[in-house]
């Protein structure tokens, strides 16, 4: 039963006392999180091409 009650009382405060965003702002703010993930993602993959690279070229020089 407490759960239940929990539950109940979680979503009345998401009905009552939650401030939400007006939809431009969320769409604004979608757009930025995807273009920043996307960057962070290309960055990540620059930076492990380098490293690899980077290995392997110290490994052919310990051949």
């Amino acid at each position: 039963m407490k759960v239940v009650n929990y539950v109940s009382e979680a979503f009345h405060e998401l009905r009552s006392n939650v401030t939400w965003p007006e939809w431009p702002e969320v769409q604004r703010l979608t757009i930025i999180v995807a273009i920043f993930s996307i960057v962070f993602a290309l960055l990540t993959w620059g930076v492990d091409t380098v490293f690899s690279k980077a290995l392997e070229s110290f490994f052919n020089i310990l051949k």
